[in-house]
């Protein structure tokens, strides 16, 4: 991974952050805002598709998906240990066969990856400085439907984000950095490559978005 950001991603989600990441899953499920966009999919429908879940952590959308009648997912994640995690639960929960994971940058590996029926990105666009690249190239995947966890474009959480969480890991010297982007941008960026919103809620912090192609 060149990405200076996707370097700081692999020192920030280490072994010890995934664990207790982990552990929560197992004991609670999905954080609210995950199982909002899970559950937003599972109306739609999702027997028999097939998901792509970019920077998807321990796992939680692809475990919950597979149950829910998912056939098949593709996971890239940019941390090693993330991925490992994901696939030893995928292990635990018997369903490890169902999974291809890739590790590293998604938009450097894009050409290579196959379209899905879902694409996924939970808490993930924040994390990344080139909101175009990676909304792009992602939203270009979607056969079907687009699901996306990302902060809300307000001013206080632009400066919760710079005064708390930037500040703080400049203080730290960690380069990551986290990114309020303008949903605005956004949505024009998922709207120009032929998708349209049919679901949208706002839950404190974040906001969850499904698109679908018509």
């Amino acid at each position: 991974m060149d990405c200076c950001q996707c370097q700081s991603i692999e020192t920030r989600f280490n072994q010890k952050y995934v664990a207790r990441k982990l552990r929560e899953y197992r004991q609670n499920g999905p954080a609210q805002t995950t199982r909002q966009l899970i559950e937003a999919l599972n109306r739609e429908g999702v027997e028999g598709l097939t998901l792509l879940d970019i920077g998807g952590g321990v796992g939680d959308i692809q475990h919950e998906m597979l149950k829910s009648g998912v056939a098949h997912v593709t996971n890239c994640e940019a941390s090693t240990a993330s991925l490992e995690a994901c696939r030893q639960e995928a292990e635990r929960l018997g369903h490890s066969e169902r999974i291809l994971h890739l590790q590293g940058n998604f938009v450097e590996l894009a050409k290579d990856i196959q379209p899905a029926d879902i694409v996924t990105l939970d808490r993930v666009i924040c994390c990344y400085h080139d909101m175009p690249g990676l909304v792009g190239l992602s939203a270009q995947k979607a056969k079907k439907f687009y699901g996306i966890v990302y902060p809300v474009d307000r001013w206080w959480t632009r400066a919760g984000v710079l005064l708390c969480l930037n500040f703080y890991n400049w203080l730290d010297r960690n380069p990551m950095r986290m990114f309020v982007h303008s949903q605005e941008a956004v949505e024009t960026v998922i709207r120009s490559n032929g998708l349209e919103r049919i679901f949208h809620r706002e839950m404190g912090l974040w906001q969850v978005v499904v698109f679908t192609r018509p």
